[in-house]
């Protein structure tokens, strides 16, 4: 078992952010090690001192987690869980960087040419939208994830009041609000080899999903 350390850094515009970081078992303070990034779904829910399967895993194939509680996770007041409404993509995802920002300045045996990142429904929509706006990163895993928001709307079973509440908009009077959060949009920039792992009976994260962003990058001949 590996223990998870916590951490504070700031983001951007000063905002503390709260995370852990989790060293390989076996941990040997002389070697380099990969990190993955893990974005949790919801986006209104949070990462604590708990066990989870997915890290104790990946710790023992001699990874390195970090995973975090940006802005929209709760437990840090109404105000921190209100501000990615409207802005997803936005400062949310500026507040994971600077999660990766900071243990690759503070933890000097993490292997900085070695980066991944996965996540789960919101998680896996971070996933993706991470991927159309950097390259930092080796390797990507999306799972259960959102893509389209205009496509979301229909589809899926909250779709579309979720999308209004959480976005900002809809199909029928700000359909380009919803395009503009969607990382299908930026699916010409993504370089980072990716994993796409969905179940075909979700109903929250409908497969389509994966589907429209998998057909979009095999069309350009993307890995």
């Amino acid at each position: 078992m590996s223990t998870a350390e916590p951490i504070t850094f700031p983001s951007v515009d000063g905002l503390n952010i709260h995370g852990w970081i989790m060293r390989p078992t076996g941990f040997n303070g002389n070697q380099k090690y990969p990190l993955i990034l893990e974005i949790h779904g919801g986006p209104h829910m949070m990462y604590a001192n708990t066990y989870v399967h997915e890290f104790q895993t990946l710790a023992n194939e001699g990874y390195t987690v970090l995973f975090t509680n940006p802005r929209g996770s709760v437990g840090y007041g109404q105000d921190f869980v209100n501000a990615c409404r409207g802005d997803y993509g936005g400062m949310d995802y500026k507040d994971l960087m600077a999660g990766v920002d900071h243990v690759l300045a503070t933890y000097d045996f993490i292997d900085h040419e070695n980066l991944g990142v996965s996540g789960g429904s919101y998680g896996g929509f971070m996933t993706n939208w991470i991927i159309g706006h950097t390259n930092r990163f080796k390797a990507a895993v999306s799972q259960r994830c959102i893509s389209n928001w205009l496509s979301f709307y229909g589809v899926s079973d909250i779709g579309y009041y979720f999308t209004e509440w959480e976005v900002g908009g809809d199909i029928v009077n700000s359909a380009e609000k919803l395009w503009q959060h969607s990382p299908l949009k930026y699916v010409s920039n993504v370089n980072t080899p990716l994993l796409l792992l969905h179940g075909e009976k979700d109903f929250r994260c409908p497969i389509e999903q994966s589907e429209q962003f998998f057909v979009a990058l095999k069309r350009q001949k993307k890995k």
